[in-house]
Parts: structure tokens; sequence; C-alpha cells
């Protein structure tokens, strides 16, 4: 019997993570395919998956740490936590806020399915990894953004059950501007205490 309360409450313990439904996610997280958002939702076993898909971004977020000049493991580390920091803040705000000031009356979700949904959402940030190449890396940063942005807002409709997409929309802006806002100070912060050593 799974105690009460506790976090992984409901997902599955398989050791394993069934990689072809992982994949057929995964592609219509990216095709933006509502139907892939709705059986996310609605799968409690999904949770599993949706880190999985956190981490390989997160990792991808690490290699694009190259293309803004990070160097070594240390580099690598630092830009994956950062881009993790910036998964969580976008998260927490779009779950404040879609559940909250912005829901409508329709709107019944709860937190786990939100999160896995998002989690799903960040898919193209696997793109990312082609920011390592320095070059390339502005144009990389704002196609993946955009196209994370608009993952979001199909989940976030979905999850949520908002009528109009412009809701969703705003909901997920106003929430990326917070993100990228806390990670631009963050690394303003960061960007100091590294030139005054």
């Amino acid at each position: 019997m799974e105690p009460k309360g506790d976090l992984f409450n409901g997902m599955s313990c398989a050791p394993f993570i069934d990689m072809t439904q992982l994949l057929r996610r995964f592609t219509g997280a990216l095709t933006l395919d509502a139907g892939a958002y709705e059986d996310i939702e609605h799968d409690p076993h999904a949770a599993m998956q949706s880190m999985a898909v956190v981490a390989v971004v997160c990792m991808a977020g690490g290699f694009a740490g190259m293309g803004l000049g990070v160097i070594g493991p240390a580099g690598f580390v630092a830009a994956a936590i950062i881009a993790l920091g910036g998964w969580l803040v976008w998260s927490a705000t779009i779950v404040a806020l879609g559940t909250g000031p912005l829901a409508e009356p329709e709107t019944h979700s709860d937190n786990r399915e939100l999160l896995r949904v998002l989690g799903f959402a960040a898919a193209p940030g696997i793109f990312l990894v082609f920011a390592a190449m320095r070059s390339a890396a502005p144009v990389v940063f704002v196609i993946v953004t955009l196209w994370m942005l608009a993952a979001a807002v199909r989940g976030v409709r979905q999850a949520l059950d908002y009528h109009t997409t412009s809701r969703a929309l705003a909901v997920c802006t106003i929430a990326l501007i917070v993100a990228l806002g806390m990670l631009g100070a963050f690394a303003t912060v960061f960007s100091v205490g590294v030139i005054s050593q």
C-alpha cells in the first residue's frame, strides 16, 4: 500500500519506462497533438515519462551552455541546473495562474496532471543541444522558446479544459516572462559575482 500524500503516490513503480509509449507521447508533444496531451493528463503512470523528458531537456540545456561559452563538466552541470530551474519556475507559475486567478469555471485539474503535461511540453527543448554551436545559439534559443511556448499552450488548454487558446496563451506567456526574468536576474547576479572575483 502506498502512503497517502507521497509525491509519487499513484505513479508506477515499474523498473522501466515503456519506450514505445514514451516516444509516441514525445512525438505527439513535439507536433502539438491535443490527443497526446489528453493521454498524458489522464495517465498517472506518465509521471516518470514526464520526468524523463525534463531530464533529457535539461541535459540538452547543459550542452546549450557551450554555445554561451560555458566550458567543462562543471559548466555543463551548471547549465543543466539552470535549465531545470527555468522549467520549475515556469511550471510553478503556470500552475499558480492556470488553476488560480486565470482559471475558467470549468477548470478542474490537479497539480500532478498539469505537471505531467508540462513535462512533455518541454519536449522541444531537446533541440537546445544545437545551441552548442555558438553561431547558431541565438536562433536556436528563439525557435526552441517559441516552440516550447506553443507546446505549453496546447498542453495547458487540454489539461485545464480552457475553452479558448487565448487564455492558455496568456497563462503561458506570463509564466514565461516570469521565468525568463528570474533566469536573467540569476545570470546577472552570477556574472557580477564572477567578475568581482
